[in-house]
């Protein structure tokens, strides 16, 4: 495989595990989200930190401890090799795992942000036309929350694209398999190809900016709909 091939493949699984990524948030993080807005259980801070810690620790941290989960002596790699499977380290699987748990405060906080945000008026009325909580919930809570939803999903997407030490950590630097494009830039650096780590980088760069410009404009664009 050429130098550029790797490049491509490397860029490829990285699209690849921050679209799976986001997706697996989504579906996960929006309950997580929902409950957090609307309970008013007094521990509830309990969750939050737990949510939010990926913020504070070393990527090395969590992909030490989620490789230990997911290795051959771990809890998650032995349930895997019981059901005929393989352990989840050094594998895609696992780089998909642990950029959930690596992304997941910027996926959960903006939701969280979001359905607080609408408040109990919007949800009690739909209540007294009998809507049920489900109905509350599709109908009102999600489109008046599309804004989070956005944020929430360029912010996951965006992060998974830059993770580095995590995804290390987990699957190691396997070419075609569990390279992403940071550990090959950080590779072309290793070896003094700096105007390959250049390109790269400078592609990376464009595509954050643009996804955040994104996600500001369109915001803009449904407050100014809204107003």
């Amino acid at each position: 495989m050429t130098p550029l091939e790797n490049d491509l493949t490397a860029l490829f699984i990285t699209l690849k595990l921050a679209a799976l990524t986001t997706l697996v948030l989504l579906l996960v993080g929006t309950p997580i989200a929902w409950w957090l807005a609307r309970t008013r259980w007094r521990f509830r801070f309990l969750i939050e930190a737990m949510v939010a810690l990926p913020l504070v620790l070393p990527p090395t941290v969590i992909g030490f401890y989620l490789l230990l989960m997911l290795g051959p002596e771990g809890p998650l790699g032995m349930l895997m090799q019981a059901l005929g499977g393989q352990s989840l380290a050094f594998t895609f699987s696992g780089l998909v795992i642990g950029s959930v748990f690596y992304s997941m405060p910027f996926v959960v906080q903006p939701l969280q942000g979001a359905f607080a945000a609408i408040g109990a008026r919007p949800l009690e009325v739909a209540a007294t036309l009998r809507a049920s909580p489900l109905d509350r919930f599709l109908t009102v809570a999600l489109p008046l929350a599309r804004n989070g939803f956005l944020t929430a999903a360029v912010l996951g997407f965006a992060h998974t694209l830059g993770e580095f030490g995590v995804v290390l950590m987990i699957g190691g630097n396997i070419p075609g398999s569990t390279q992403v494009i940071s550990i090959a830039i950080y590779d072309h650096v290793e070896s003094l190809e700096y105007v390959r780590a250049h390109w790269i980088s400078a592609g990376l760069l464009l595509l954050s900016f643009a996804l955040l410009m994104l996600v500001y404009a369109l915001n803009r664009r449904f407050s100014l709909v809204r107003a």
